[in-house]
């Protein structure tokens, strides 16, 4: 017995879609029923964006049919939800490439340090990595600014928003909210995860600076110990700026 959905003769026009990649914004084609595709211009492997196990929970068919699925499908359901995430992003910041390019870079850093660190939770970090300056838009239109206040006050709902939409969880939710509402401005007690999303966007910040004015290597010494929130964070920021020092 096939599943009905996956029969190609139910099929609509809308059942063969395209697709951004989330790394490089090269166009994918998608038929339904594709698992992942890997991106011809950058290579990223990206999983099928539209691609939902919810009838897992009911279908008596159920197992037959993910088991057929590629084994590194399930493995990689991080990824695939990173890669709606950062879709998500790509379409609201439209033509603005500076900050999807920040954002990506901030995800691939924060990924970098959080990993293997004690009490982090990959999912919230790169969901906060990814929508962290989501507030921007709003922030310049209302406001006619840039500034962090107004980020942190108009993130968070952009934010909640888009993980709403993408259907997760209502707890992962409200710290990525919490996280973006104040990745700036650092309270006395954080989380792990608030901390590598702060040490990632520090590194892209100060890169984007260093390119236009390389530092000293003392200025880089300085920052390395008095302005990162993990040992991790400034493994990364070390290994990443040195090539911009004098």
């Amino acid at each position: 017995m096939q599943c009905p959905g996956q029969d190609s003769r139910y099929w609509s026009g809308e059942d063969v879609f395209e697709d951004k990649c989330p790394n490089c914004g090269n166009i994918i084609e998608f038929f339904k029923d594709d698992s992942q595709h890997k991106c011809r211009n950058c290579g990223h492997q990206m999983l099928n964006p539209k691609m939902d196990f919810g009838c897992a929970s009911y279908c008596p068919h159920a197992e037959q049919c993910l088991g057929a699925m590629p084994p590194e499908l399930v493995a990689k359901q991080g990824d695939l939800f990173k890669d709606r995430i950062a879709i998500a992003m790509r379409r609201y910041f439209g033509m603005d490439a500076r900050r999807i390019q920040h954002a990506l870079d901030v995800a691939e850093h924060a990924e970098t340090i959080g990993k293997g660190l004690e009490g982090s939770d990959m999912m919230v970090i790169k969901a906060s990595a990814l929508l962290h300056d989501i507030g921007i838009k709003n922030a310049e239109l209302k406001y006619d600014s840039s500034s962090a206040k107004y980020q942190q006050i108009e993130g968070p709902p952009v934010a909640e928003e888009i993980l709403s939409a993408l259907k997760a969880p209502q707890e992962l939710i409200e710290e990525v909210c919490d996280i973006i509402g104040h990745h700036h401005t650092p309270r006395d007690e954080e989380t792990t995860n608030f901390k590598v999303l702060y040490d990632a966007d520090l590194i892209v910040n100060m890169t984007e600076r260093y390119k236009e004015k390389p530092h000293t290597r003392d200025q880089l010494e300085k920052i390395l110990t008095s302005s990162f929130m993990t040992e991790a964070g400034a493994r990364e920021g070390k290994r990443t700026l040195e090539k911009y020092v004098q």
